[in-house]
């Protein structure tokens, strides 16, 4: 009687060899003992992945459970959906929304939609900060350089959605009398230095004040930030004051966005739950991750509200500003990226340089 093999054929042990190769088992969560101090979070003292792991096993991390997940997870899927509302968006508005419009009936030549390129640009820069924010959480445990230059990419984006919302709710959710005011004259240059500036604080804070004074570091992160978000937030709480909320729905998206980054802003200043129940909410449900979230629906709500402003504002924003004013407020948007990346790669290039003098002190004094 002939036998029956079940074993697997070469090519299918081929391809598990291959698989296992290029996907290697990732290694169990650690406490935060067993991590640098600079890896470690308040009153989370577990689930942190060991510090060293190749860049590979950082990607593969983002299936993983740790205490990071979630802090990916909920930016990674807030970028996709945003990118795809504005697609839907751009189809359900016949096109143009994207900057250029193809003309003639034969689709010859194209004109620059200028009423649209702040738009285009709140999205890229909302899209920038989640993707920066979610690869500095999903890939820091690579080292300790890899660290601070993750979180000043993150810092760098911060800056340049902080102008973004400033460039949008500037011309499509003001009024005439806040335009008009000493304030909305200013308002986009004070928009863009202080988004500079609170790139370059939480850069700073991020690598000077992070081990021994966490408290000053933290003030020198949200102090900025909070100062930016009361300019940045100005024209729609005038609006919110001085106008009838009958109009359109934008006023109450616009509100529901306003708690939302309030209720974020809160999270993020505060260890709460994790501060009166160590060790219970280290993997799901920790400040920093409430953070994430909440920050995540508040920009998503924000889109909306803009979207509906954009229709609102569309048909007179090159007769009330001039193509030449939204030209310059869009170069300005390009100014501020060069400056907050310029900022991050100089911080970056220090951080290297300290923790490469540190690494040969250290050796000297082991010889």
């Amino acid at each position: 009687m002939p036998r029956v093999s079940f074993a697997p054929p070469s090519l299918c042990l081929a391809f598990l060899s291959l698989l296992n190769h290029y996907l290697p088992s990732l290694p169990p969560t650690v406490r935060d003992i067993d991590v640098p101090s600079l890896h470690r979070q308040q009153f989370i003292p577990s689930g942190y992945r060991p510090v060293g792991l190749s860049w590979r096993c950082c990607v593969l991390s983002l299936f993983q459970i740790h205490n990071e997940t979630l802090n990916v997870w909920s930016h990674l899927l807030a970028a996709v959906c945003l990118v795809m509302r504005f697609m839907v968006f751009t189809i359900l508005q016949g096109g143009g929304i994207l900057g250029f419009r193809l003309l003639g009936s034969e689709g010859q030549g194209i004109s620059v939609d200028f009423s649209s390129l702040p738009l285009v640009l709140y999205v890229f820069s909302a899209v920038t900060y989640l993707s920066c924010s979610a690869a500095a959480h999903l890939l820091q445990s690579h080292s300790e350089q890899a660290h601070y230059s993750l979180f000043f990419l993150n810092y760098m984006g911060v800056g340049i959605y902080q102008y973004g919302c400033a460039l949008a709710l500037c011309l499509y959710s003001s009024y005439a009398a806040w335009t008009q005011s000493m304030l909305g004259q200013i308002f986009l240059p004070a928009a863009a230095v202080l988004a500079w500036f609170s790139c370059a604080t939480c850069c700073f804070a991020k690598f000077y004040l992070c081990r021994l004074y966490p408290l000053h570091r933290q003030l020198f992160q949200v102090v900025p930030l909070a100062v930016t978000y009361l300019l940045v937030i100005s024209p729609v709480v005038h609006r919110l004051i001085m106008y009838s909320w009958t109009t359109s729905s934008a006023p109450f998206l616009h509100l529901l966005q306003v708690v939302l980054f309030l209720l974020s802003a809160f999270f993020f200043s505060c260890p709460i739950p994790e501060y009166f129940f160590p060790g219970r909410y280290d993997i799901f449900g920790h400040s920093h991750q409430l953070f994430h979230i909440l920050l995540s629906f508040c920009m998503l709500t924000q889109q909306e509200a803009l979207f509906q402003d954009f229709l609102w504002q569309r048909q007179g924003l090159v007769r009330e500003f001039g193509e030449k004013h939204l030209l310059m407020a869009c170069v300005s948007f390009a100014c501020l990226l060069l400056c907050c990346m310029m900022t991050a790669l100089i911080m970056t290039i220090r951080a290297q340089a300290q923790l490469t003098k540190g690494l040969r002190y250290q050796r000297d004094i082991c010889r």
